[in-house]
């Protein structure tokens, strides 16, 4: 870790940003398999929250793997230093008043702890798409399941490599045949229930 640094204070804090957008930062954590629908459900709340006049930010697996994360593979070892690098960058955006959407498969416990330690109480909405993974392989839009299957990918989250099912999420949205639509309704009752939407 770098030395000889200090923290510089500044005068606008994040309640001040947080206040001029009228709304409370946060962060919605989606984890869950690939293909369980995490992406689409994001995108969906995302909208909505848009329609309400609230200023979002959504990450997501794939498209930070294009920058901030291109340089890491799917090992282990350097899926921790992804979720790492996603919680720091989403505390920031929280820093900045603004509600994070996160859409990451995120599969070890001890990592999306972390990322909730980096926030203060409430501001980190931990958010389990509870699909069965016999579903994701149905649905498989990127072909990743039968790839793995076949031993063309190697430390495939759910094959190869273990998913740490959450413990205690804020909300678990377990697959019972309701679309992504409602899912993305039941996300928005809960942050109306929680005051981050008024």
């Amino acid at each position: 870790m770098t030395t000889n640094i200090v923290w510089h204070q500044h005068d606008v804090d994040k309640a001040r940003r947080a206040q001029a957008k009228k709304q409370k930062s946060c962060v919605l954590w989606l984890t869950g398999l690939s293909g369980s629908g995490k992406s689409t459900i994001a995108n969906l709340l995302e909208k909505k929250l848009a329609e309400h006049g609230k200023h979002t930010y959504l990450l997501d697996g794939d498209n930070v793997r294009h920058g901030l994360c291109g340089d890491l593979t799917f090992s282990d070892k350097d899926r921790v230093e992804n979720i790492r690098r996603i919680g720091e960058v989403s505390k920031l955006f929280v820093d900045a008043g603004i509600i994070v959407l996160t859409a990451f498969i995120s599969p070890f416990k001890t990592e999306r702890d972390f990322c909730r330690r980096l926030l203060a109480d409430g501001e980190f909405v931990e958010i389990f798409v509870d699909t069965p993974i016999e579903e994701c392989e149905k649905r498989d839009p990127k072909g990743l399941y039968q790839k793995a299957r076949q031993g063309d990918i190697k430390d495939f989250t759910g094959i190869d490599s273990p998913y740490e099912t959450p413990e205690n999420p804020e909300i678990t949205l377990a697959f019972s045949g309701q679309t992504a639509e409602q899912s993305a309704e039941q996300l928005f009752d809960l942050l109306k229930q929680k005051g981050i939407v008024a």
